[in-house]
């Protein structure tokens, strides 16, 4: 399975015990493809995914594809504290309908590219869907293209990559190693158009569940080829970005979710907790800057 276009990275709604709220994950679900997603990136970074119960990544897991239902594919993030709860959560995410699994490289600890191998190599001998690689440099790890490319030839189910990095010319190289055949998807929002002209075959992003009609409108003019319009879009999107991360990111995206309607409740501790004007600060900020709702 090849991703491609725009997929949100899902935010998790949570009540004051921090279990997900359901019914909201499935408002939030609705809201998303009636907007045109192409997918649904679940428990990331933006999801709170490794902060969660492993109980909770689970009914997360279920709910979201149930939600879904076949009408886009899946990406269920399941990096953990050990390889044991990884392993546990892909095979989960496979047996509840995940497209595919995707992971962060291990945390905290230094690790050699034969231990991060290693790693990739678990996760794929567990399930039978591709295992999407997600690349974010403050995870403490630097992947470069040619070990990238070098598990996606070796390692049978490494079809795919979140590339959450600013290093383009490394993803251009990656395109360039993989013969254009890895599937590689651009993380930073704020530079979607840069990933797609560096060979980039969609987008994964926070914004993407407060601003998605720029985001597909950067997408969509740029596969028209209409760069002048692809770029207009990015600048829009850029601004409210530009406002958006003043504050704590996830934080401040739930705040803006909030104020649109969608009752997803606060970050997980001890991510920061704003009061109800200090959303209306973040939300009136937001819509000075161009955001539509």
């Amino acid at each position: 399975m090849n991703f491609k276009g725009v997929i949100p990275a899902l935010v998790t709604p949570l009540d004051e015990n921090e279990r997900v709220k359901v019914d909201v994950l499935r408002d939030l679900i609705e809201y998303l493809i009636g907007k045109g997603a192409d997918g649904f990136y679940v428990g990331g970074a933006t999801g709170e995914g490794i902060n969660l119960r492993i109980e909770e990544r689970e009914r997360l897991c279920e709910h979201a594809v149930a939600a879904v239902d076949g009408r886009v594919p899946v990406i269920v993030q399941v990096a953990a504290g050990n390889i044991y709860d990884v392993i546990r959560l892909a095979k989960h995410a496979e047996a509840s309908g995940a497209n595919s699994v995707s992971a962060t490289a291990p945390l905290f600890f230094k690790y050699t590219e034969e231990d991060i191998y290693n790693y990739y190599k678990a996760i794929s001998d567990a399930v039978h869907v591709p295992v999407m690689i997600y690349y974010n440099p403050n995870a403490g790890f630097n992947f470069t293209a040619d070990f990238v490319a070098r598990m996606f030839r070796e390692i049978e189910n490494v079809t795919a990559i979140k590339w959450t990095s600013s290093s383009y010319h490394e993803m251009i190289r990656l395109k360039d190693l993989t013969n254009g055949e890895m599937n590689i998807i651009n993380g930073p929002d704020e530079m979607l158009l840069m990933g797609l002209m560096a060979g980039a075959d969609g987008g994964i992003g926070t914004t993407y569940n407060i601003i998605f009609d720029e985001i597909k409108e950067i997408y969509t003019s740029f596969r028209l080829g209409d760069l002048q319009g692809a770029q207009n879009a990015q600048k829009r999107a850029d601004r409210i970005i530009h406002s958006l991360v003043k504050n704590a990111t996830i934080p401040a995206t739930k705040a803006v979710l909030e104020r649109m309607g969608f009752a997803v409740g606060n970050a997980t501790f001890p991510m920061r907790r704003y009061t109800e004007s200090e959303k209306d600060i973040i939300f009136s900020d937001l819509l000075k800057a161009g955001l539509k709702t």
